[in-house]
């Protein structure tokens, strides 16, 4: 008996032993929200507060000291983050990832982003004080680099500490601006069903902007198949570790049309689901300036932000620009391709990608005039039939690093304008809103045109000239509104009107959003941040309700059975919510997959049809397609000797639909409700694998919301048992200048990326209930709420 208790006892303290050891190993790496630290590049005494969510509040004696504390603090809570976000636009996933990354590698590692990024760091202004506070913030990130905690991601991985550069931050922006183009999921695709099928299969597409029925108003080749292009991009974006930028809302309200009588300004840019999320809040207090600003990591200046004199922030524009070019080879000269003056020779450029455990991929890729060879970048593309990628972003002055530091440092709105039209790529629409009362907002990117004729919607004649850039425009034609009569502004990624006669091409989004935020703020004179807030959480589709109506009418109500009958009477009473206890957005998103699929999956094939989905162009065709009872695309080329019909299509998806969810769901249908289904989990990379998914992963939540709807929590259509969230607002932001110290925000998840930190997902449940919390800006406020954290220089 003795022996055994001597036993027990020994386990008992081995045990204890190990969750001591546990215990102060988490304590180790949680990051440090107080207490005293020394850095490096500090020059004077700087305090961090960190409020009761994780937001730093930084006080320092100059710029230069603020913005080396603000790399230290990003740093400790985002390290990882940033380490992804630096290696995707260069290749250099590979090198943690092994061979499962390599595709992702060779694509983003050919597209030139790098030398693009080379060349614009080496025409900086060194002496510039966007250059100067660049490398301050730089100098707070090497220096928790040094002195800090390993982050457990680099402890499991294996991941080298290496020393953060300019050039890291110039590439990634430069990923984040190609995550907001469309062209290359859906220039291929719809080259393919022209090529295929005929330009009568477009017509009904909508690729002549027919589709924009609601418009942002303004105050002033050869045959081969490209879905491997289209394929291969979609797929790249969707399994990268960082998620892509998608869409977003925003507006901004006048004073004659607020409550209080000043701007009111909110903003929720929709971005692919991860975790960390995609922003981190800080606030900066010096005797030079005060900014409180949303940051992506790694990036020295914040894209969303506001003081006490102007708030701004940003959706995605949806213009074109990229095009991709069909490449003719001289047939005598492999090293060769065919331009409209003769044959030049393709620029070669070596790119070594380094492979964890397993031997280095050498990568010779080969290019234009219009870019590089799509062929040497993705798999499945003809050798013989090059086809080139024309990006604005790597062919033109790329100004990314003193356009951002603009925006956050402007002195008026004309100096924040001067920024906006820095931006020659991505096309996005900043939005703008200020004490004194005005609101704007204005369309960044080197805008072009053309020559008549030429549709940018497909692949392009790289050999002739004809279908290259015909003309750049003036910054000045960029669609915009400042102070409008009208007493907003705003932006759904909807298409704005015309500019000159000229409507500018893009990929732009159903009206469904823009519809439902023009109704309400015209409707509504006295706004507030009550209920501004409770717009932003706003889930109701005006859009939705009449494509149900069509498809009711359309359906033969006399061969139903009662579980069919039962789902219709739902339908009919439906007025577009999408709330947890809602049956009818179940029924709804069913029937518009089982409809778009046995409308469109004969002639785009079952890989084709799952692209189609991805693409701006499947969401222009919900509530169009239905309206054309003569379509080509009704009938199925599968069968002979038949020519199905609108009503045949629209019936056979609804009793699909019926049958899948009875399956699903049980043959009750009061209890198929949205919560059963539309789901969210927020993923952290290594939580992809099962044994870490309970410490990395958030969630799973059940969600309200839907694809386009002001609260767009989107997901890919399919007959699957779940809607999988895979994004949404990323923030939402409300600055209110009436009250500008108690505005508010909310964040998915929460401010750090570390899973032992506190604020790792501390503001989940508030998010998913629709709720926020405060921006702070009173520091007598600050100071009660948080902690203290005092940065000294060091001793020299």
């Amino acid at each position: 008996m003795k022996i055994v208790k001597k036993i027990v006892l020994v386990l008992v303290v081995l045990l204890v032993a190990a969750a001591l050891a546990g215990a102060s190993y988490v304590f180790y790496l949680k990051p440090k929200y107080d207490g005293e630290l020394t850095l490096q590049h500090i020059q004077k005494e700087t305090t961090v507060y960190f409020d009761d969510f994780g937001v730093p509040h930084i006080y320092a004696a100059s710029n230069k000291d603020a913005m080396t504390a603000l790399g230290y603090v990003h740093a400790q809570d985002r390290l990882w983050q940033m380490e992804l976000m630096r290696r995707i636009a260069p290749g250099r996933l590979s090198e943690l990832f092994g061979n499962v990354a390599l595709k992702n590698d060779k694509f983003f590692s050919g597209l030139g982003i790098e030398a693009a990024s080379a060349k614009a760091i080496a025409a900086l202004d060194k002496n510039s004080e966007s250059y100067q506070l660049t490398m301050a913030y730089l100098d707070g990130i090497n220096d928790f680099l040094e002195n800090g905690p390993t982050p457990i991601e680099f402890q499991l991985i294996g991941v080298p500490k290496q020393k953060f550069t300019i050039e890291d931050v110039y590439n990634i922006y430069g990923y984040m601006s190609f995550s907001f183009a469309m062209a290359q999921k859906s220039d291929p695709l719809m080259t393919d069903i022209r090529d295929k099928y005929g330009i009568d299969y477009l017509k009904d597409l909508g690729l002549d902007g027919s589709f924009a029925s609601l418009q942002i108003k303004n105050a002033k080749g050869q045959q081969q198949e490209y879905a491997a292009i289209s394929k291969a991009v979609a797929a790249l974006l969707d399994n990268s570790p960082i998620p892509p930028f998608i869409g977003s809302n925003s507006w901004v309200i006048a004073p004659q049309k607020t409550k209080g009588g000043k701007v009111i300004f909110a903003n929720d840019p929709h971005l692919g689901f991860s975790q960390p999320g995609t922003w981190y809040e800080a606030h900066i207090v010096t005797p030079e300036m005060e900014l409180y600003g949303c940051y992506l990591a790694g990036t020295p200046y914040p894209l969303l932000g506001h003081n006490r004199e102007y708030a701004y922030g940003l959706t995605m524009f949806e213009n074109d620009d990229i095009d991709l070019y069909q490449e003719e080879n001289n047939p005598a000269n492999a090293k060769q391709y065919k331009t409209p003056t003769g044959f030049d020779d393709y620029a070669v450029a070596e790119r070594t990608i380094k492979v964890k455990d397993s031997s280095d991929v050498v990568l010779n890729v080969k290019t234009t005039r219009h870019g590089p060879l799509m062929n040497d970048l993705i798999d499945g593309l003809d050798a013989k039939k090059p086809v080139a990628m024309s990006w604005i972003y790597t062919q033109q002055p790329l100004h990314i690093l003193e356009a951002v530091y603009k925006l956050s440092h402007a002195k008026s709105k004309a100096d924040f304008q001067n920024g906006v039209s820095l931006i020659s790529a991505p096309g996005l629409n900043v939005m703008y809103g200020d004490a004194k009362g005005n609101v704007a907002w204005w369309a960044t990117g080197k805008l072009y045109k053309h020559k008549e004729g030429v549709n940018p919607n497909f692949i392009l004649n790289g050999a002739s000239g004809n279908d290259d850039i015909a003309e750049f425009l003036d910054f000045s034609k960029n669609p915009s509104a400042e102070n409008p009569d009208w007493g907003y502004v705003y932006s759904a990624n909807n298409q704005p009107e015309a500019v000159d006669g000229f409507l500018y091409p893009g990929y732009y989004l159903p009206e469904d959003r823009a519809k439902r935020i023009t109704t309400l703020l015209d409707a509504k004179p006295n706004w507030d941040k009550e209920a501004v807030s409770k717009m932003l959480v706003d889930n109701t589709s005006m859009v939705s309700p009449q494509i149900i109506k069509q498809f009711v009418s359309i359906v033969d109500q006399n061969k139903l059975s009662d579980m069919e009958r039962s789902a219709i009477a739902i339908l009919k009473k439906w007025q577009g919510t999408n709330d947890l206890k809602d049956v009818a957005p179940t029924i709804y998103n069913k029937w518009v997959y089982f409809y778009l699929k046995n409308t469109f999956e004969d002639e785009l094939g079952a890989e084709g049809f799952k692209r189609f989905l991805d693409t701006h162009i499947m969401k222009q065709v919900i509530a169009n397609q239905i309206s054309k009872e003569e379509s080509v695309w009704w009938d199925n080329t599968n069968t002979e000797n038949k020519k199905e019909t609108r009503a045949e299509v629209i019936t056979k998806s609804f009793k699909e639909t019926i049958t899948s969810l009875e399956k699903q769901l049980g043959s009750s249908v009061e209890g198929w409700t949205w919560d059963k289904v539309h789901l969210v989990e927020f993923q952290h990379p290594i939580g992809k694998i099962a044994a870490f998914r309970q410490l990395f992963n958030v969630g799973p939540f059940a969600t309200a919301g839907t694809n386009e709807v002001i609260d767009n929590q989107f997901y890919t259509y399919g007959d699957t048992p779940n809607y999988t969230v895979k994004g949404g607002p990323s923030t939402r932001r409300i600055v209110d200048f009436s009250d500008i110290e108690n505005s508010w925000s909310i964040l998915p998840t929460g401010q750090s990326g570390n899973p032992f930190s506190a604020h790792y997902k501390d503001q989940a449940e508030l998010y998913n209930a629709g709720k926020f919390r405060k921006m702070k800006m009173n520091k007598e406020e600050i100071i009660k709420s948080g902690t203290k954290l005092i940065l000294k220089p060091a001793k020299n």
